[in-house]
């Protein structure tokens, strides 16, 4: 470590501040980019506002940092392709063309033989009527549950995206799950199966536990899928590799974020090291920390009110905070909207069930609305 490294960082969502904020409790200086004044890792960070797509503001941030790393996979690999002939960028520039071309990332872990839902690339949308019941998702470009669309009968055809795309088969799904797995030049390790449970209409992570509630030889198989997975990549950082255990059993990879992952939020509170911290160990190129959970978690996201928009207002915090073992995350987004993730409340106790029971509570008191109701018209402020 020297005094004065600074990590540049490609977006500054919340993603961004809670790595920032790692950052600079271990002493170093963060720049962000991010084309939103005021983003939240502004807060803790200095931010250069500008566009991660523009190769131009992605070379002058590399120019004003020692290491190059991204909260956001929509950014201009090109230019970082060029930084990395100069500097470290992590993930490297060859991990984020794999992850974000889906199908491509599909086919490097099938041939690494890591387990995957059958695919094959569509070339044309008159093909789908022969696949059902299948499920599209589109090859670049979609996350929180945009992009994909299950066709379960012909109904569904005129739901079927006008992209580039591929299909997938249509798991039966007995749970979704997660790990996140943090890489560096010397070690892989990976954090605990997590259990994901998705909001149905917005269809975005709104309920996580940790450790999730499999068998041992489930977690067991999750976690060194997981690693089979991102090694396969040859890539370092920190990466949320999301998969599916089937109702027959089988555990097969979904999709990987070359990021600090939503399904990790709870290690800031319940791990020795969070994900955060290891972000910023690789980046700094420092050995990685101890993936060990001190406590058992469950987390929800806080998202924004269906029919509301505007300046964000947060009511039943108080309440919430007065549960022993709650922790409110408010990532200090500027606007709401239906769905859009807001913050993050994270609850620790000695048995699962208790934690649960505690997150459960916390998410029935806390409600993110804003000064306009499209519904009713009104303006709430």
């Amino acid at each position: 470590m020297r005094d004065g490294f600074r990590i540049g960082i490609l977006g500054g969502g919340q993603l961004a501040k809670m790595s920032a904020q790692e950052a600079r409790r271990m002493g170093f200086d963060v720049l962000v980019l991010d084309p939103t004044p005021g983003c939240p890792a502004s807060m803790v960070a200095e931010q250069i506002v500008g566009s991660f797509q523009d190769g131009e503001m992605v070379i002058e941030l590399a120019e004003r940092a020692d290491v190059v790393t991204y909260d956001i996979e929509s950014v201009n690999v090109e230019a970082l392709k060029k930084v990395a002939k100069e500097k470290p960028v992590i993930p490297e520039p060859h991990v984020l063309e794999v992850i974000r071309d889906k199908y491509v990332q599909k086919k490097v872990l099938r041939r690494a033989g890591v387990p995957v839902p059958w695919f094959r690339e569509l070339k044309s949308l008159d093909e789908l009527e022969n696949l059902i019941p299948v499920v599209q998702k589109a090859r670049s470009g979609g996350y929180d549950g945009r992009g994909v669309v299950v066709i379960r009968d012909e109904k569904d055809l005129q739901k079927a995206l006008n992209v580039p795309s591929y299909v997938e088969e249509l798991v039966p799904i007995e749970k979704e799950l997660s790990v996140i797995v943090v890489r560096n030049d010397d070690e892989t390790l990976a954090y605990p199966t997590t259990e994901m449970v998705f909001n149905n209409e917005g269809n975005i992570l709104d309920f996580l536990v940790a450790p999730g509630r499999v068998e041992k030889d489930v977690e067991k198989e999750a976690e060194e899928i997981a690693i089979r997975a991102v090694e396969a990549l040859d890539g370092r950082g920190v990466f949320g590799v999301e998969m599916f255990l089937a109702r027959d059993g089988r555990v097969l990879v979904n999709e990987i974020a070359p990021r600090p992952h939503n399904s990790g939020h709870w290690t800031i509170e319940a791990a020795v090291s969070s994900q955060f911290e290891q972000h910023v160990r690789v980046v700094a190129d420092l050995p990685l920390g101890s993936t060990e959970v001190v406590l058992n978690a469950a987390m929800v996201n806080l998202l924004g009110e269906k029919g509301y928009y505007g300046k964000p207002v947060y009511d039943g915090v108080s309440e919430a905070l007065r549960i022993p073992g709650v922790f409110v995350h408010v990532y200090g987004k500027r606007e709401v909207f239906p769905f859009r993730k807001m913050g993050h409340v994270t609850a620790v106790d000695r048995t699962l069930p208790g934690a649960i029971e505690k997150a459960l509570r916390a998410k029935a008191l806390i409600r993110v609305r804003g000064e306009v109701n499209a519904q009713s018209g009104n303006n709430n402020g």
